[in-house]
């Protein structure tokens, strides 16, 4: 195992563990995770190992396989940087919480697309988080510890991230996705078999790398949180008869609160029919979705709209973006025979438009958070 070669190579001693956890992609349910709404993302094969070991004294060192680490003390977290704000973040809310968490040594290996919005910051927070968990005999479980990650995303990297990617990190099951209230935060594992139905998840990575931290997707919250107040709502799923709702606002405060409302109804239609084993017919779903996004939510961008029309086009029953927006992923549903007509569909429109090529990837339902070594 590389990451644990490494570890060895640096440190002059083999780690006391090795630890995983994955991205994601969300299947439906976006910007509904921070309005207290429904989410249903699932686990990918990507992620971020972390091979690790307890230190005696105070001293936390991160490196990865992919950039230079660095060492810091307990006392000086806050003085990370970059990606290493995100390891750093999760032994800090650890402690933060209270929880006896010593020095550790650290040696990281991702494989998650950056800037893909596949949430390579919540798998790298929940794999250290896991690690540590592990090392110091902690017992939490693995809710607490996807809060504990996202809280380390909020606070101490400040991104005001909902809960999901975390919580799709550390819960998911291979073969499923995780149908998640992010108000009470209960959860199900629900069936997605698709190769069963003869289908395939494709991801068209855009190439478009966007960092959520801009202030773009702070902006979208403000206004969700100021719509919820006008209409004397605590978040956006509260609002009950959307009509009267949408006559009250104006705006972007319409506008966001009609997406928010009308996404939470596809979610939980969406588990609908997979809880029936109709995969093949999700797709109107998924549609519907990334118009709301392009049109409500306004996250969309040509490279992302240009994506799901090329590949309906081209067969895919549907499709839509994912993640944050701004850039990143569609994922589209693809008959197992359309896929190669797909992604050509996409290709052409990429060309003809003059966007650099995209990347595909096969989405296939993954396991969670776990222990590898």
């Amino acid at each position: 195992m590389q990451v644990a070669d490494v570890f060895q190579e640096a440190h002059g001693r083999a780690p006391e563990g090795v630890w995983r956890a994955p991205g994601r992609v969300n299947l439906i349910g976006e910007h509904t995770d921070y309005n207290d709404g429904f989410v249903l993302p699932f686990a990918l094969p990507w992620g971020v190992s972390v091979a690790a070991s307890r230190r005696a004294d105070r001293t936390v060192t991160v490196r990865s396989l992919q950039a230079p680490g660095e060492a810091h003390t307990l006392d000086d977290l806050d003085r990370a940087e970059g990606w290493v704000r995100y390891a750093a973040g999760a032994v800090w809310a650890l402690r933060d919480a209270g929880y006896e968490v010593g020095g550790a040594d650290l040696v990281l290996d991702g494989d998650v697309p950056p800037g893909a919005g596949l949430s390579s910051s919540a798998a790298l927070e929940v794999a250290v988080a896991v690690a540590l968990d592990d090392l110091y005999g902690l017992g939490l479980d693995r809710m607490e510890l996807a809060r504990l990650a996202r809280r380390a995303e909020n606070e101490f990297v400040g991104m005001p991230c909902g809960i999901m990617d975390q919580a799709a990190s550390a819960l998911c099951t291979e073969g499923h996705a995780l149908f998640l209230d992010c108000r009470s935060l209960a959860y199900r594992n629900v069936p997605l078999d698709v190769a069963k139905a003869g289908m395939r998840f494709l991801i068209i990575d855009t190439g478009v790398h966007h960092e959520l931290a801009d202030g773009r997707y702070a902006q979208r919250r403000r206004e969700c949180e100021n719509a919820a107040k006008r209409l004397g709502v605590a978040a956006l799923r509260d609002v009950t008869d959307l009509n009267d709702a949408l006559a009250r606002l104006d705006g972007a405060e319409r506008r966001r609160t009609q997406h928010v409302v009308t996404e939470n109804h596809r979610v939980e239609a969406l588990v609908g029919l997979l809880r029936a084993g109709a995969v093949t017919e999700i797709g109107a779903l998924l549609n519907a979705s990334h118009l709301s996004l392009r049109d409500q939510f306004e996250v969309s961008c040509p490279e992302l709209d240009v994506a799901v029309e090329a590949a309906v086009r081209g067969g895919a029953r549907g499709a839509r973006m994912t993640g944050g927006g701004f850039g990143g992923s569609a994922i589209a549903l693809v008959p197992a025979d359309r896929v190669a007509s797909v992604q050509e569909s996409v290709n052409r429109a990429y060309r003809e438009r003059g966007f650099a090529a995209p990347r595909f990837l096969e989405a296939v339902p993954s396991p969670g958070a776990r222990r590898l070594a």
